[in-house]
């Protein structure tokens, strides 16, 4: 089977979940809320390489967040469905009181 496959709602979260476990991911994303981008204004403005960026990028692109858009040469990045914007906005208001010594090593507690 070729192309997107559409995920079930766990699998779809769970993906949202890992991209969202990395710093540099998430703030790709809160950036692409904002506005489309080009992977080397990204890069710049989060202060990381090309190359990094370009990686994150391949991995939201893998989880179906962001999706790249030809122009002539040149690609540029936005969010790949409308919804994902209001939705980050609400995880932003989400208040949270977290433990400070957990989830801070390699090992979690959570779990």
């Amino acid at each position: 089977m070729t192309g997107t496959v559409t995920l079930t709602h766990t699998a779809a979260l769970a993906r949202l979940g890992y991209a969202l476990s990395d710093e540099t991911r998430t703030r790709v994303l809160l950036a692409l809320r904002e506005a489309p981008a080009f992977p080397s204004d990204l890069a710049d403005a989060l202060e990381v390489s090309r190359q990094s960026m370009s990686n994150h990028l391949a991995c939201l692109r893998g989880c179906g967040l962001v999706e790249g858009i030809r122009d002539g040469r040149n690609t540029w990045y936005r969010l790949a469905d409308p919804h994902l914007a209001p939705a980050l906005d609400d995880l932003l208001r989400l208040m949270l009181v977290v433990d400070p010594g957990c989830c801070a090593g390699e090992e979690c507690s959570c779990a």
